[in-house]
């Protein structure tokens, strides 16, 4: 399938038609669909323009949105603009070499685009869906998320319905800086040697609900990495880390944080990072050997079920891992105010 936008003046019926007849299988199931405007991903020609540094990008891109909204507005939809804008912004330029204060220079013009781009894109999407849910999610950066993220947030917090989390890495233990180069783009294919805390989810939901306690919270992404559905070398299991992630978002539920939803990424394995290596999805698909693509569950498939089926885990589940008594996920506030579990019976 090509782009919906395969030349300036030009959009493709047929791609239109795909996604038509995914979001209708959407939609038959009793599902609300969630439309992401741009994941990284545009067509050759803008790239030959420059992207995102061509100050033409935002009138170029805005034009899609606007044939991509009033596509699909009556569909119900929610709405995320651009996706992690501060990690897209760093690929962008990483790709193109730049460095120094170039660097500097041209990610300020970039965010400054992507501002421009959400401001409009929400206007639009509530005239034409005006109770419409609207966000740009935000890649939870642990350690440093005030540092990097909020130079976009707080540019937009007036323009989205919800903050959209996306949360995957922890930098509590061991060394961060690896957490730093793959914000960066590079180290990519070592994704599961990252460290993980499920309990980051809960330390990210309530930053975020400190910081604007009127907006509701949803986590558009969060999943774990395996190396070629091998496993990890910290031995976490797929299923095991979405039942754990599910009882911190109870948590943060129970503790007063107005959670109104939860994406697990992906579905399938996804093969985004240039490497058929490492593994997100619930199914696995050997893209590098199967012709017929076809998917195998894993065992993280059921525990989605149940999970889904049921609301989430039982009041008596417990996460196999405890949290760290002093985390740098979000300081100072992880270390001084920390989350613990209770014991078997039911105390702190």
């Amino acid at each position: 399938m090509g782009p919906l936008q395969p030349a300036p003046d030009r959009w493709d019926e047929d791609a239109f038609r795909f996604y038509d007849r995914v979001i209708g299988e959407i939609v038959g199931k009793g599902m609300r669909p969630m439309l992401t405007l741009d994941h990284w991903v545009y067509p050759g020609w803008a790239l030959d323009a420059g992207g995102w540094r061509n100050p033409g990008m935002v009138d170029s891109w805005l034009a899609n949105m606007r044939r991509v909204v009033d596509r699909y507005a009556d569909r119900n939809p929610l709405w995320v603009t651009i996706n992690e804008p501060v990690a897209y912004a760093v690929h962008e330029l990483t790709e193109a070499h730049v460095s120094g204060g170039d660097f500097d220079a041209g990610f300020t013009e970039i965010v400054d685009r992507f501002v421009r781009a959400h401001r409009a894109s929400y206007d639009y999407i509530r005239q034409r869906q005006p109770d419409a849910l609207v966000t740009s999610n935000i890649g939870y950066i642990s350690g440093d998320t005030t540092g990097i993220n909020d130079r976009i947030i707080d540019r937009i917090a007036d323009k989205v319905s919800f903050v959209g989390v996306d949360y995957y890495f922890d930098a509590s233990t061991g060394d961060p800086r690896p957490v730093a180069r793959s914000a960066a783009g590079t180290d990519i294919a070592q994704l599961w040697e990252l460290p993980l805390a499920a309990e980051g989810v809960y330390y990210a939901l309530r930053h975020y609900a400190r910081r604007f306690p009127t907006l509701p919270l949803f986590v558009v992404e969060n999943g774990l990495s395996t190396d070629n559905g091998f496993g990890r070398p910290d031995g976490y299991d797929r299923a095991d880390y979405l039942r754990d992630t599910a009882y911190w978002l109870q948590r943060a539920r129970t503790d007063g944080y107005n959670v109104i939803g939860y994406n697990y990424w992906s579905l399938t394995d996804n093969y985004e990072w240039g490497s058929y290596t490492p593994r997100f999805g619930l199914y696995t698909v050997f893209v590098d050997v199967d012709p017929f693509l076809i998917r195998f569950p894993t065992p993280a498939a059921d525990a989605y079920r149940a999970v889904t089926a049921t609301g989430g885990v039982p009041p008596a589940y417990l996460p196999t891992r405890r949290p760290a008594p002093c985390s740098r996920i979000d300081p100072p506030s992880s270390c001084s105010d920390p989350v613990v579990l209770p014991d078997r019976a039911g105390n702190p």
